[in-house]
């Protein structure tokens, strides 16, 4: 086996294992020593792999979040809804944007992850001179939308479409908002 395949068998062990691995359980496995898998292990993270060092071992730092982008439209009465139907059913809100026809692309980050985050934004908005990103495009906008899994994103996806909150695609926009994690660029 070359340092390479054993490093490749490390990275497989470890995504594939839901708990942390020991450094003797992964040597042994690997027919090496614990210390080639200490450095095979700092060479894997020098490397970029999200390797976790616990009491127990080690863990690859999987990521679960998920997102998808939604163009929405609301009136300002309906902002506090809109955003707590996203949280209630597991959302997280990263942030707002808008394609507007002279400036280009508008984004304000969010981070709306709990119902007090929500209620703190609209309580800062509600003190301040300034109007929501959403009116300087007669309220169409759009909304990066942060799950642990593509069934949650359905669930949200389906509840502001119930609610009439979903806004049309216009020919000039782009077509995949759902592709995990991609950002439209216009």
């Amino acid at each position: 086996m070359t340092t390479e395949e054993r490093r490749c068998g490390i990275m497989n062990l470890l995504l594939s294992s839901d708990r942390p691995l020991s450094g003797d359980f992964i040597a042994r496995k690997m027919n090496v020593s614990r210390q080639v898998i200490v450095q095979d292990i700092a060479l894997l993270r020098a490397n970029g792999s999200q390797i976790l060092s616990t009491t127990r071992g080690y863990l690859i730092q999987k990521s679960s979040h998920i997102s998808r982008v939604f163009k929405v439209i609301h009136t300002d009465e309906q902002v506090a809804d809109e955003l707590s139907c996203i949280i209630s059913l597991g959302g997280r809100v990263k942030d707002v944007f808008v394609n507007h026809k002279i400036y280009g692309v508008i984004r304000g980050e969010l981070n709306l992850r709990s119902q007090l985050d929500v209620d703190n934004y609209l309580m800062e908005m509600s003190k301040g001179k300034s109007s929501l990103l959403k009116n300087v495009t007669s309220g169409y906008h759009y909304h990066t939308v942060e799950a642990d899994s593509e069934e949650l994103l359905d669930l949200i996806q389906a509840e502001l479409k119930k609610k009439g909150y979903l806004a049309k695609l216009q020919t000039y926009e782009p077509v995949d908002f759902t592709s995990p994690g991609e950002i439209p660029h216009f």
